[in-house]
C-alpha cells in the first residue's frame, strides 16, 4: 500500500522501550482486565450502539474478555489475539486466530466479511498501524464501522512512542489520523465516554466506516 504525501508518521514514531519479540511479552496469559468496570461497562454500551445486532463482528487484538454486548446475538465473533489460553477462555468468541500484527499486519480474512470491528485498549502497541487499519477496511463490508476504544492504561514498554508522548485528547487525532492514511474509511469521529468522570478510568472512543 502507498503512502500518501502528506504522511507525517515517521519510523522514529513507533519505536518501543523493549523490542524484544511480542510473543515472549505475551506468552503468559494475562488474565485482568486493563480498564475498570464502569468503563467496560461504557465500553459495551457504545459498542451496542454502534454494532449490528446478528452481524459478523471482529475483535481485533482481543483477549480473555470482549466486551461486546451480550444481547446481540451476533452471528459470529471472530477474535485475533496473542495468547492462546486468553483466546480459549473468551466466551463470546465463534473463531480465534493468534497473529502477531506487528509482525504480519494482513488479516487471514476475505474481503468484504465483517459488518462491524473494535478494538479494545490496544492500538498504542500497533507498530503499523496504517497498513493494520487497511487490512481492517477489506475486511469490512461498505458502510460497517470500525471502533477504536482506549483509555490511560497500557503496558509502557510496548506502547509506541508517539503514544507515549501525547495526551488523551491527541491520541485521538492520532488515532483518526491512522483512519485517514489508511485510506480506507470516512471521516473520523471521537468520543469521550468516561463515566463518573475522575472515579472511574477514563475511556475514549474513535470511530469511522468503511467506504463504498
Amino acid at each position: 500500500m502507498s503512502q500518501p504525501r502528506d504522511n507525517p508518521l515517521r519510523p522514529e514514531h513507533f519505536a518501543r522501550e523493549d523490542e524484544t519479540d511480542d510473543s515472549r511479552f505475551y506468552i503468559e496469559p494475562k488474565l485482568v482486565t486493563h480498564i475498570d468496570d464502569a468503563a467496560i461497562a461504557a465500553a459495551r454500551a457504545f459498542y451496542g450502539q454502534m454494532l449490528p445486532p446478528g452481524g459478523e463482528v471482529l475483535d481485533l487484538m482481543t483477549s480473555w474478555v470482549s466486551h461486546l454486548p451480550e444481547t446481540h446475538g451476533f452471528r459470529a465473533v471472530a477474535g485475533l489475539g496473542m495468547n492462546v489460553q486468553e483466546l480459549e477462555k473468551n466466551g463470546q468468541l465463534t473463531e480465534r486466530t493468534i497473529q502477531d500484527l506487528n509482525k504480519e499486519p494482513t488479516l487471514p480474512y476475505d474481503d468484504g466479511r465483517f459488518d462491524g470491528a473494535i478494538v479494545t485498549v490496544s492500538v498504542q502497541y500497533l507498530t503499523s498501524p496504517v497498513e493494520v487499519f487497511a487490512e481492517v477496511g477489506r475486511v469490512l463490508k461498505p458502510g460497517a464501522p470500525f471502533v477504536v476504544t482506549y483509555s490511560n492504561r497500557c503496558f509502557p514498554t510496548k506502547a509506541v512512542a508517539i503514544w507515549r508522548v501525547l495526551d488523551d485528547r491527541d491520541h485521538a487525532d492520532l488515532v483518526a489520523l491512522y483512519f485517514r492514511l489508511s485510506g480506507q474509511f470516512s471521516q473520523a469521529q471521537a468520543v469521550d465516554l468516561s463515566p463518573n468522570r475522575g472515579n472511574s478510568d477514563p475511556l475514549y472512543a474513535v470511530f469511522a466506516h468503511r467506504l463504498g
